[in-house]
């Protein structure tokens, strides 16, 4: 995990990063319609994904709060994980707390014997696209026209991996 320690670096204030559970599903709904995704989930299927025991959540706090600042979260299947969404609340971008975030998620999989990481990127997210890069992800792939915008057009996803082991 030495490699974790190096990529982190402090945020702007004290952070502390740890599992969430389904009693935190509306906090990971409401952070997940700030993500600026052209369908937010609701409660309900962030409890249900929370609960499956292939689904690891994770959030970050910033300072004393006890109301998640943001989540990542990720599917595992064997030695693999996906992952499915990674949000950080508006007021706080650029704060740290994503890179906090993303290196304690990151962690928790390799614990649990992940060996590679798969996400998705609209193509043109530039502070998603650096952080992920930062953390060593490479594209691998694109997927043009996977995600809807606002104003009917859809946007070019681009598939990263990254190797833990």
């Amino acid at each position: 995990m030495d490699w974790l320690r190096k990529l982190l670096h402090p945020t702007a204030g004290p952070a502390r990063t740890g599992p969430l559970d389904a009693r935190q599903a509306r906090d990971v709904a409401a952070l997940h319609h700030l993500g600026g995704f052209a369908r937010g989930w609701d409660p309900g299927e962030c409890a249900a994904l929370i609960a499956d025991a292939s689904v690891v959540t994770d959030g970050v706090f910033a300072g004393k709060a006890s109301t998640p600042s943001g989540f990542a979260m990720s599917r595992k299947a064997a030695d693999e994980a996906e992952i499915l969404s990674i949000v950080v609340a508006t007021g706080q971008r650029g704060s740290g707390l994503g890179r906090a975030l993303l290196a304690a998620h990151l962690g928790q999989l390799a614990a649990m014997g992940v060996t590679c990481v798969f996400l998705e990127v609209e193509d043109g997210n530039v502070a998603a696209d650096r952080l992920y890069r930062h953390f060593g992800f490479r594209e691998v792939g694109r997927r043009k026209g996977y995600y809807p915008k606002p104003d009917g057009s859809k946007a070019t996803a681009v598939t990263m991996r990254l190797d833990l082991a």
